[in-house]
């Protein structure tokens, strides 16, 4: 099975939980996510799966969008309503319009301190590791990138809010800055990812309707990404027999109509990929990246896209 699957991850089991499950469903060893979302959180979690696992190289630096609520009062050592309480809790009664200029100046390029409890790693150790066992924990700010980020409602101690983040952002982080900045404490009460680069909210299927799919003996493509609608930024061509062989056997091919791109998605039929080529000069194309290789093809591994 060679698919992309998205998953509306349910509050309170972690992503490798939810990776777990899918292998178990699809009785598929094979699959890997595109970005780890907290246990509290819910939403988008894009999963790979076979052979297409190898597309998760092409999502690293993806954009994504959130929608959730901060609650101001007392901060938390996660940073989010999972952590113990960190300061002590105070009233806080917040107005739309302070914390809406608040929001503004968290927009653009920023100087972030990523939280204690994430996968950052010091000296090779993940953070959360060293902050569960109550060691010093010694990040580093790291730049990124928020690029909208609206305040949609504010009922006394909660602010709902949309964000649209480059990867690497951290909600939490936000959250926590907010409550610095407003004197008294604030941690990421919910969050859903809407979308992950082109993957949706309303491509999502629960663990559930995957289940009861595969319990009928069913696995119906609408559960499943078409692969023509990934990486949608790389044109596509379908392959002929003659050049479908010459791909998998490692070795190069002319695309003439597709001269001027860098990357080619290459299909046989209309759903499946066979190859992510890389144009080496002119129209001659040589695929780095092959999804279904006959046994024993020479293929060079790619570098990652930027």
């Amino acid at each position: 099975m060679n698919e992309v699957l998205i998953i509306n991850k349910p509050s309170g089991i972690t992503s490798h939980d939810v990776v777990n499950r899918v292998r178990r469903i699809l009785q598929e060893r094979s699959v890997g996510h595109l970005g780890t979302l907290d246990p509290m959180a819910t939403g988008v979690l894009p999963l790979v799966i076979g052979n297409l696992t190898r597309l998760a190289q092409f999502y690293t630096s993806s954009e994504k969008t959130y929608e959730g609520t901060i609650r101001f009062g007392f901060a938390t050592d996660t940073y989010d309503a999972d952590g113990e309480p960190a300061t002590p809790p105070q009233v806080a009664t917040v107005s739309l319009d302070s914390v809406r200029e608040l929001a503004s100046r968290f927009r653009g390029t920023i100087e972030q301190m990523p939280p204690p409890f994430s996968a950052k790693k010091v000296q090779g150790v993940p953070a959360y590791k060293l902050a569960r066992k109550r060691a010093e924990v010694l990040l580093k700010p790291v730049q990124v990138e928020i690029k909208d980020f609206e305040i949609t409602h504010v009922e006394n101690d909660r602010a709902s809010f949309r964000a649209r983040v480059a990867s690497g952002t951290y909600m939490r982080s936000i959250a926590h800055d907010m409550g610095q900045e407003m004197g008294c404490g604030a941690h990421l009460e919910s969050l859903c990812r809407t979308a992950v680069a082109e993957f949706e909210l309303t491509d999502a299927h629960t663990l559930e309707e995957l289940s009861a799919a595969m319990k009928a003996a069913q696995a119906p493509e609408d559960l499943f990404v078409h692969p023509r609608k990934l990486l949608p930024q790389l044109p596509c061509v379908t392959a002929d027999e003659e050049t479908a062989a010459r791909i998998r056997t490692g070795r190069p091919v002319n695309l003439p109509e597709l001269s001027q791109s860098r990357l080619v998605k290459v299909f046989t039929g209309q759903r499946e990929l066979i190859a992510v080529a890389t144009r080496v000069a002119g129209t001659l194309f040589h695929a780095r990246i092959v999804f279904a290789g006959q046994s024993g093809a020479q293929v060079t591994p790619m570098a990652r896209s930027g």
